[in-house]
């Protein structure tokens, strides 16, 4: 088993984890939640699919991991209680998707990765910008994978205490992040596996299976018994032995990806 890399990809924080031999192969690229493991680092450690001959690059979100602000989360969570959608998920993920292109070509500079289709794999918040990536952008791609995601915003914002004041610019943001509305897009992409824990939220479980409906042929819902909605225990920003659950998640991620792979 080799050793994670861990660098920066056009300014992103990124942990690298390389197939047997450090071999040129194709490429997988994930974002992590905002739950824990809420870094690249640590979602390495919860997701690693090691048995996978592809790189797995765990690309950091904004604010956390190597960019936390003092080393601490409390700069993101000020920003959450400021305001949950306009001042934190929306802009974690218009900034995640916003700087992909150029960690992309960064990657691709300094892995031995090639310039074929890719695959993408999102957690949570990191769902929404995997979902992005997938449904706005033109990156071609050989699969897609979910685990707990935010797939219709609304339903993440109505996590949060009390009832949000939406107005014309936020329903417009929050809408812009509603990929049930997008499956149009999504359809065709590339294959989409979803898998959603069977104690995650509610809402949340509901979106993944409206989602797999609506997109239709080529993508899959898996359920994971006993999983509810983080990976790892908290704090969730260092790496930490894999959990069960997590486990599970990684054997469902690992035999996807493998079946795709070119």
């Amino acid at each position: 088993m080799n050793s994670p890399i861990t660098g920066t990809a056009a300014g992103v924080p990124f942990t690298a984890l390389p197939p047997v031999g450090d071999a040129a192969a194709p490429l997988i690229v994930t974002w992590h939640m905002l739950d824990a493991p809420r870094s690249d680092a640590a979602f390495a450690a919860a997701l690693p699919m090691h048995d996978l001959p592809a790189w797995r690059v765990h690309l950091g979100m904004p604010m956390c991991g190597a960019r936390m602000v003092d080393g601490t989360m409390d700069a993101g969570t000020e920003l959450m209680r400021k305001d949950v959608l306009m001042s934190f998920l929306y802009p974690f993920v218009q900034q995640a998707t916003e700087e992909f292109p150029a960690a992309l070509a960064s990657i691709r500079e300094q892995l031995p990765v090639g310039d074929g289709p890719i695959g993408v794999l999102g957690g949570s918040l990191g769902g929404a910008v995997a979902l992005r990536i997938i449904a706005d952008t033109e990156t071609p791609l050989f699969a897609a994978a979910l685990v707990n995601a935010a797939i219709h915003m609304r339903s993440v914002v109505d996590l949060f205490p009390g009832e949000y004041p939406y107005d014309a610019e936020s329903e417009k943001a929050v809408d812009s992040l509603d990929f049930v509305a997008k499956a149009g897009a999504i359809a065709g992409r590339a294959p989409l596996l979803v898998v959603s824990g069977e104690l995650d939220h509610p809402a949340l479980r509901t979106d993944a299976a409206n989602l797999v409906n609506a997109v239709g042929e080529g993508a899959e819902l898996q359920t994971i018994p006993g999983l509810a909605h983080p990976l790892a225990d908290e704090p969730g920003i260092e790496p930490a032995p894999q959990l069960p659950q997590a486990r599970a998640v990684d054997v469902a991620l690992t035999t996807w990806f493998r079946r795709h792979l070119t």
